[in-house]
């Protein structure tokens, strides 16, 4: 067959997070594959004891084993969802990895983290191009809420392709440079194929707002405070830091860091030469001796986290920082869907420590890293392309950009989902197949598949708790002593007052006196009889029956 451009999704297409996009060049029997992003998205509490979620790379390394070739990773920016699964997958390509500085220094780490010291990490300038394979490659500098964010322009003998990563227009950004416009507009007058393109503010009107105003606000509000200030913001916002910074300056403040991924980010920004001159920090140590209107402390933990910085303060167990009355907490953030709970039990803690707080429900303290509706218009009027694909959104996300674009006149528009295989070229633009997709959580160490057998098992012990009954028989089949029972996670009597474990033991001895010799010798009924008369006599009392295992020792 002949050759074929393809674009894939396995993550961030019907999802905000974990984003993983292919692309390919090629007969569909030897493609040539790159990766643009590789992030991870977090486990909840339906998940126990699962760190991180990857997608499931899985359908390209089959793909690799038929005859295809993988070209590298290209990163964007970043943010965990863009490069936290890197260091994980990685081992399975062994592959050169680019970025720009920043987002270079940031993956090192990460595969520091992991052990590998050998990752062929590429650092690239800003606005560099490049070739991997047939692909011609180039960054875009774009603005974002953390440094050095591109889009990437793929070249190939079919036509270009942009790939916008995470953006806003932020026509004042306090780090780094503007959006440049000149490439953007460049390339929409030379012709693009299609846009892949961000979709996670397409609902919100007018534009997100400029780094620089949120700066003045944060410097307006800090003087205002006649106690210690904690500002509380994500870490990978150098900028929100860098204006957090020079608001203290300017207040008479010195600043300290709480929480390590304040204390990482700091560094790298420090590493690569980012942080501006005059950006100078207190040990904690110093910062409990300073007055109370003389200190700022920056803090992880906006997003509720229990075990960050804020949490602890916020749960009055931190070692270095105790606030009370004329206190203030500025939450210099937005409440990412899913973590209101915790945030508001934060706020409400510090509520009661008569602790002021402030958030973006009371003042412009925040603004989003990605386009609203108005941006979104002036981007498709400089690129101008031929089809819209939007990623990086949930289904309605999707949806809604698709119309957006439509009614700006792109002529065209598809809307994926992760494992659509989509051909850009030749021909018109469209899904062509659907591939496996799926995700893979990080246990630990360990990749498990979705859907894998210890998540339910987990899931399980936290609903009914855990029953060991050990058992130990001689050599002539008699047993040795009574059942000894443990139990995890059980209530300790039931409604009447009797407590269960008494009565868990006395079950477990009648079978071992009720069970005729024969039987005895034989791990399967014992194991039945057990569980059948230990639920009997829990579930009239408790309601549920626990998950039972029974050890049987024999000498």
């Amino acid at each position: 067959m002949s050759n074929e451009f393809i674009f894939l999704p396995l993550g961030g297409s019907g999802e905000i997070g974990m984003n993983m996009n292919l692309f390919a060049l090629g007969p569909p029997e030897a493609r040539q594959w790159i990766m643009i992003d590789c992030g991870v998205t977090f486990a909840g509490p339906e998940l126990p004891g699962i760190d991180l979620i990857t997608p499931d790379h899985g359908y390209l390394l089959d793909d690799l084993d038929e005859g295809g070739e993988f070209l590298g990773m290209v990163l964007t920016h970043g943010h965990e969802d863009h490069i936290g699964a890197v260091a994980h997958l990685w081992p399975d390509f062994e592959c050169d990895i680019y970025a720009t500085p920043f987002t270079a220094e940031l993956v090192r780490r990460k595969f520091d983290e992991v052990g590998i010291t050998d990752a062929p990490i590429k650092v690239l300038d800003l606005s560099a191009r490049f070739k991997l394979g047939p692909f011609d490659l180039e960054y875009i500098t774009l603005t974002h809420s953390i440094p050095e964010p591109n889009a990437i322009a793929i070249r190939t003998e079919f036509g270009t392709v942009l790939h916008t990563g995470d953006w806003k227009i932020d026509p004042m950004p306090v780090l780094g440079e503007a959006t440049d416009r000149t490439s953007l507009t460049d390339l929409g007058e030379a012709g693009v194929l299609a846009m892949i393109c961000d979709s996670t503010n397409v609902f919100s009107e007018g534009h997100s707002g400029s780094e620089s105003d949120v700066a003045d606000a944060l410097s307006q509000i800090i003087s205002e405070q006649t106690g210690r200030v904690v500002v509380t913001t994500f870490a990978s916002n150098v900028s929100r830091l860098v204006s957090v910074c020079r608001a203290a300056t300017a207040t008479d403040r010195s600043v300290c860091l709480l929480g390590r991924s304040m204390l990482r980010m700091i560094d790298v920004a420090r590493h690569v030469d980012l942080l501006p001159p005059g950006i100078s920090f207190v040990e904690p140590s110093e910062a409990g001796y300073l007055p109370h209107d003389k200190v700022l402390y920056l803090c992880t933990g906006s997003q509720g986290e229990s075990r960050a910085a804020l949490g602890r303060i916020a749960r009055e167990d931190h070692p270095e920082l105790s606030l009370g009355e004329g206190d203030t907490v500025i939450f210099s953030s937005k409440v990412i869907p899913g973590n209101e709970k915790p945030i508001y039990e934060m706020m409400n803690a510090l509520t009661d420590m008569d602790v002021t707080v402030i958030s973006s429900d009371d003042a412009f303290v925040h603004v989003s890293g990605h386009p609203c509706r108005e941006e979104l218009k002036d981007m498709y009027q400089m690129v101008k392309p031929q089809t819209s694909i939007p990623v990086h959104g949930e289904a309605r996300h999707i949806e809604e950009h698709a119309k957006l674009a439509m009614s700006l006149g792109v002529p065209h528009a598809v809307t994926p989902r992760n494992g659509d295989m989509i051909r850009l070229a030749p021909g018109r633009i469209k899904v062509i197949d659907e591939v496996p997709s799926g995700r893979l959580y990080l246990d630990g160490r360990i990749l498990l598949p979705q859907g894998e057998g210890v998540i339910r098992a987990r899931l399980r012990l936290g609903e009914e708790g855990l029953i060991v009954v050990s058992v130990a028989i001689d050599k002539s089949g008699k047993p040795l002593g009574q059942p000894i029972v443990t139990v995890k996670g059980l209530p300790r009597e039931d409604n009447d007052g009797e407590e269960l474990l008494p009565l868990i033991e006395e079950a477990a001895s009648d079978v071992m006196r009720s069970l005729p010799r024969p039987k005895l010798g034989d791990d399967k009924v014992i194991e039945a009889a057990m569980r059948r008369a230990i639920r009997a006599e829990l579930f009239p009392r408790w309601g549920k029956r626990g998950d039972i295992v029974v050890a049987i020792i024999r000498g």
